[in-house]
């Protein structure tokens, strides 16, 4: 059964995407203006105006405790980003980028001598159901859920990533 769920997920992931298919971002006024996620809970929530507009639960990277700091590590960042990307042909359905490494980040790499790494996404491809990490970093979703988040998140959109 474990051997029939890995082969679903990993066909879910690398099947190509068509781009035509991704939804329309929402208008103004139904968008969020603020993204947290909360590490330790596995859960993220989109803001408006201060309130909880939608909240997810999240898969994270295969070492979710601690902050990102170099490239490899498996870590989900922590810290305040932004939304700069939005890609329509993701591998993982659709993703939209977090702006990691900032300037911190990329300090703290230079003075350890290491790469801080990056491509830190918040995307699809999770399937249903399914309750452990396993990115390489990046926050993930359902692809529904991706696809409400798409609507909802333009690029510019603040995300704090709570340990």
């Amino acid at each position: 059964m474990r051997t029939w769920l890995l082969a679903i997920f990993w066909l879910a992931i690398l099947l190509p995407r068509d781009a035509s298919a991704a939804p329309d971002l929402a208008p103004k006024n139904e968008q969020a203006d603020a993204i947290r996620v909360f590490k330790s809970t596995r859960r993220m929530e989109l803001l408006r105006a201060g309130k909880v507009l939608r909240a997810y639960r999240i898969a994270l990277g295969d070492t979710p405790v601690g902050p990102k700091r170099q490239q490899g590590d498996e870590r989900t960042p922590e810290g305040d980003y932004r939304i700069t990307y939005r890609n329509p042909q993701s591998r993982f359905h659709l993703s939209l980028r977090v702006s990691y490494p900032n300037r911190a980040d990329r300090e703290q790499a230079r003075k350890r001598g290491v790469d801080p790494g990056g491509d830190i996404m918040i995307h699809g491809s999770t399937p249903p159901g399914y309750t452990r990490d396993w990115t390489d970093g990046c926050i993930a979703v359902t692809n529904a859920q991706i696809e409400e988040i798409w609507r909802l998140v333009p690029v510019g959109t603040p995300i704090r990533i709570n340990p």
